[in-house]
């Protein structure tokens, strides 16, 4: 899947046009709009789901499927759902008959397309993720001539453009639009025949219909770490007496983050592919494991750390920062993200030295190669030139010249780089077999350090002759 944002005067950014990869970094300076973009993306996967070739929840189509199942499952059926199911039948069983968006029941096409052109449930997603009265109170609030807010998306698969969305804002409300291609291929079904009760599973196993999105949030390490206080005054504000006429304090990713944290099951869930990728992170970074208690079923959970070769675990409260900020990370590897997912992570690196920094890199890395798509917001160049070069290791791969066994590599196609400035438009960062992936301004600060330093050396061996000449 191939997907393009375009977006104009949205918070503090004047333009972007990106395009989501399975590895997506967002790099720059504070207050420029990386954290805006990141939750608009988080946003939209879960009104649209960015990465399918229908537009909406999966959840949407579920429960329109099961509908549809019914009702041609009425004897005597409405003549109408008598044809409309026979049709759809005789194409599934037309051998190397493509499968298309126009071949399915007619309530699913309408379903898709209202998603797109119905403004009130992408307004209201954004109002929570952003937690905002207003959606116009996003429009961009620096210098501009221009004071309409846009915000265009397409998702392609390979060669075939599967939809695109389109939205706008002057200050008086979200005008909204977008097409589907009637044409678009869904399944090839070649020599396979498919009756109807097999279609809603193999449009899902196909990527035509959406997977979850979640977002560790940048205060991740204070949420680990109180969590249970803020569980429990949580539940005693639940009555309408207890929440009076306050609003949640949370932005929809935070709150999305804490329910998850809240409902951890622990390992019941556990994916054949990622849950080893938990491991590696416990072992390589942690030296230990992260454990879930919960001591009677009306308590709630407890997290813990548990240094290999101690007797007894550890509250996250009395545990380093590395370890609060990174279990979040381990506990949705082992029991919540799947392939296909998209995981968008604010700062990975925080609150972790260097060489920690590049243990991360290798992770995402370890992700992509799982299925998992992947957006980062970071600051860290030590991240920055790891991923670097692992990109150089996944090149050595292309001409059969790595001796690397391990999944710790990436193609420089997966992986794609964008630069927020302020009072300017994000740019991609090439990537550069010998610089890597550099911003620009990282070089300029790295210079300005180092002629700091060249001139306070210079003055303290000036000061120092002086000195030793008085003193003669």
């Amino acid at each position: 899947m191939n997907v393009y944002l375009n977006v104009q005067n949205f918070g503090p950014i004047e333009k972007a046009e990106i395009d989501l990869r399975p590895l997506t970094i967002f790099v720059g300076e504070s207050n420029t709009g990386k954290t805006y973009l990141a939750a608009l993306i988080y946003a939209l996967h879960k009104n649209f789901g960015v990465f399918s070739r229908l537009p909406g929840s999966y959840d949407v189509y579920l429960n329109l499927y099961h509908g549809l199942q019914h009702r041609y499952s009425q004897v005597p059926q409405e003549l109408s759902d008598q044809q409309e199911r026979l049709e759809i039948l005789e194409k599934l069983n037309t051998p190397g008959r493509p499968f298309k968006f126009s071949d399915l029941p007619q309530q699913m096409r309408a379903k898709s397309l209202d998603i797109l052109t119905d403004p009130e449930d992408f307004t209201n997603e954004l109002k929570r993720c952003f937690d905002l009265e207003s959606v116009s109170k996003l429009i961009r609030f620096t210098s501009s001539k221009d004071n309409e807010m846009k915000v265009s998306l397409q998702v392609d698969a390979g060669d075939q453009t599967c939809w695109n969305f389109r939205a706008r804002d002057a200050g008086s409300g979200f005008t909204v639009g977008g097409d589907i291609n009637s044409d678009m291929v869904l399944l090839n079904l070649k020599d396979e025949t498919l009756d109807f009760d097999s279609l809603f599973k193999n449009l899902y196993i196909h990527g035509c219909l959406a997977r979850d999105s979640y977002y560790l949030p940048a205060a991740r390490s204070g949420i680990m770490q109180s969590h249970g206080a803020i569980t429990s005054s949580l539940i005693k504000r639940s009555t309408r007496t207890g929440l009076g006429n306050e609003t949640s304090p949370f932005s929809g990713m935070v709150a999305d983050f804490l329910e998850q944290i809240v409902r951890y099951s622990g390992y019941s869930g556990s994916i054949e592919e990622i849950e080893p990728i938990a491991k590696k992170l416990e072992n390589e970074l942690l030296g230990g494991e992260i454990d879930v208690n919960r001591p009677t079923p009306e308590a709630s959970r407890e997290f813990l750390y548990h240094p290999d070769q101690a007797e007894a675990g550890l509250r996250m409260s009395h545990s380093s920062a590395m370890v609060s900020e990174l279990a979040p990370l381990v506990l949705f590897l082992r029991g919540i993200v799947w392939p296909g997912d998209l995981l968008i992570i604010e700062e990975p690196e925080s609150h972790l030295h260097p060489g920690a920094q590049t243990k991360i890199a290798q992770t995402l890395a370890r992700l992509v190669r799982a299925g998992v798509r992947v957006i980062i917001t970071t600051h860290s160049d030590w991240l920055l030139q790891q991923i670097g070069n692992l990109i150089r290791e996944g090149e050595l791969r292309k001409q059969g010249e790595s001796t690397n066994e391990s999944e710790d590599w990436l193609e420089k196609e997966e992986v794609g780089a964008w630069w927020f400035h302020k009072d300017k438009p994000v740019t991609e960062l090439p990537f550069d077999l010998i610089e890597g992936i550099e911003p620009e301004d990282y070089l300029d600060i790295a210079e300005d350090l180092y002629n700091q330093s060249a001139g306070l050396q210079n003055r303290i061996e000036q000061t120092k002759a002086s000195d030793a000449v008085e003193s003669e």
